[in-house]
């Protein structure tokens, strides 16, 4: 795959993250990430794919905090696959867990 097909898959992903979620300043977080991966340099695939796992990842506990469990599950389906690009590309680490 190239970088560019990995760039905008992961943009992808995000938008779709940012459509899960109606907190204002978790969805200003996303688009800001979603501008670097389309906009930055390719190498820095590696660190978004982790910080959108991590974006995701408090998404989740949001929606579980508050007792929103429709939320919590199309969040949660974004996350796992995000997590499954991020292993299938090899843009984690071996052992990452989020």
């Amino acid at each position: 795959m190239t970088q560019q097909y990995l760039g905008g898959e992961l943009s992808l992903l995000l938008a779709r993250l940012q459509d899960a979620t109606r907190d204002q300043a978790c969805m200003r977080d996303i688009a800001h990430l979603r501008r670097e991966v389309e906009a930055g340099p390719l190498v820095a695939l590696r660190t978004a794919v982790v910080r959108a796992l991590t974006l995701a990842n408090a998404l989740c506990w949001g929606s579980l905090e508050h007792g929103e469990t429709a939320a919590f599950t199309r969040q949660a389906t974004i996350c796992a696959e995000i997590y499954d690009f991020g292993d299938c590309a090899g843009l984690l680490e071996e052992g990452y867990s989020a």
